[in-house]
């Protein structure tokens, strides 16, 4: 489904003004914690891609080829696949970290997304996730619930009323309190697989 996510030259301008605004700090969190190989997963137009500490070797993973050839201009070194996040093209424990900035909002499959997020994560290494979720208030997660049709059309996939955190934990990962920031529906943090 196409949509405002997939038009690179209308979503950047949109996202810098959030940037502006307060989103700009929870990126360059986000990006400042990757150690080692790391996947952007979603990369979109390479936003956090030159974020990442000089010592990283990131690889962006975008399903997008527009987002993917703006990301390549944001970021000339970086090595850039056309994948899907729920089919990630990379063999197991290949990553030390596994970026997941506003992405899971957008995938067809959120399950499928974590298993290969954990199936990709070398096994002491972290997912950094910055996501929005399911409002915890009832009344505003009904209002996501009403409005989440009409926004996935426009956005091409966005569901405002996902919860992120839950579908991760499911996976098999455990999200490390110390890390975790809750603003409204924002959400950033670490996890590691369980146990």
């Amino acid at each position: 489904m196409r949509g405002a996510e997939q038009i690179p030259w209308l979503y950047d301008p949109a996202l810098a003004l959030l940037e502006r605004l307060g989103l700009g700090r929870w990126r360059r969190w986000l990006a400042a914690g990757a150690r080692g190989r790391t996947l952007d997963l979603g990369c979109g137009t390479g936003r956090n891609l030159p974020l990442f500490p000089a010592e990283t070797l990131a690889v962006g993973v975008d399903p997008c080829p527009q987002s993917l050839a703006r990301a390549h201009r944001r970021s000339p070194r970086a090595l850039l696949v056309l994948a899907r996040a729920e089919a990630l093209p990379f063999k197991d424990g290949a990553f030390d970290t596994v970026v997941s900035g506003l992405v899971l909002c957008s995938v067809t499959d959120p399950p499928a997304a974590a298993s290969e997020m954990l199936r990709v994560l070398a096994p002491r290494g972290t997912v950094r996730a910055l996501e929005h979720v399911r409002s915890p208030l009832p009344w505003k997660a009904r209002m996501q619930d009403w409005t989440q049709p009409a926004w996935t059309r426009f956005s091409g996939g966005c569901h405002p009323n996902r919860e992120t955190e839950r579908t991760l934990e499911a996976a098999g990962l455990a999200i490390d309190p110390s890390t975790r920031l809750a603003r409204d529906t924002m959400r950033r943090f670490e996890a590691r697989r369980r146990g």
